[in-house]
């Protein structure tokens, strides 16, 4: 049975480590009770995912009650075949019937390993590759088949998708670029939406508030600048830019690097 940290939802091979990798690392954080472990069957049992219609041809994945780290998952139903944009830990039973419904899933894609979580399940159920950065690899704690490792910058998924590596909160962060409709960034929480929705931030840890230097900003916002975009979709629910994204990360970069000055 499929064991994961209850506190970020990465799941591991057994045995289990004392503590969860992922975790102990600074950008995460463990609960000043201790580590906890979960299983799949547990988190399924009492757990549902919430879906939610963004705009045409891109959907939203939420557990509820909350579990883990919160993020959702988004599934972009793209020409070229349905892709699954970071992971959430459950993979309940209606979800499994709906995505196969609509066509299954043709690729996975991760933003960085926060949201790695239970790729493997996922993948294993739909049949589906896994795309992630090679310069995150040290933090898969469960081997796949379906795992592919990538390196650069850029990686077409198909002729209206690619993946593409800003680094900042980790080396291999990357964001999904769908150039359909005008142009839509899903981007994680390599970019940041601010509660205003009319900001964005970026940030080596969030919980811990720990900031990215410069020069790491300066150049995550030199490849934004290349990437053509209109809309934005963060990691939560809600943390969505819904018009002139383009120009509300740039300027919001802008901002960051006079706040460091």
């Amino acid at each position: 049975m499929m064991k994961m940290c209850a506190t970020c939802g990465t799941a591991y091979a057994e045995p289990l480590p004392q503590r969860c990798k992922v975790c102990e690392d600074e950008r995460q954080w463990v609960p000043a009770s201790g580590q906890q472990w979960t299983d799949f069957a547990s988190v399924t049992g009492s757990h549902q995912n919430k879906w939610q219609r963004l705009e045409e041809g891109l959907l939203s994945i939420k557990t509820v009650p909350n579990f883990a780290i919160g993020q959702r998952a988004l599934l972009l139903r793209s020409g070229g075949g349905n892709i699954l944009w970071d992971c959430i830990a459950n993979l309940d039973p209606a979800t499994v019937e709906l995505i196969h419904a609509i066509g299954s899933i043709s690729a996975i894609a991760i933003s960085h390993p926060h949201y790695y979580t239970t790729m493997q399940a996922w993948a294993a159920e739909f049949n589906a590759p896994i795309f992630l950065h090679a310069d995150d690899q040290e933090w898969v704690m469960r081997d796949s088949e379906a795992i592919q490792f990538w390196q650069g910058d850029l990686l077409p998924l198909n002729d209206e998708v690619d993946i593409v590596r800003l680094g900042g909160h980790f080396a291999g962060g990357c964001v999904l670029h769908w150039k359909a409709n005008g142009g839509v960034l899903l981007a994680g929480d390599i970019i940041q939406v601010t509660p205003g929705k009319d900001a964005v931030s970026f940030m080596w840890s969030y919980p811990n508030m720990l900031p990215l230097p410069a020069a790491t900003v300066g150049d995550l916002l030199h490849r934004c600048e290349a990437l053509d975009f209109s809309r934005l979709y963060g990691a939560f629910e809600g943390q969505d830019v819904a018009q002139a994204a383009k120009d509300v990360v740039m300027r919001s970069g802008a901002r960051y690097l006079r706040c460091l000055e």
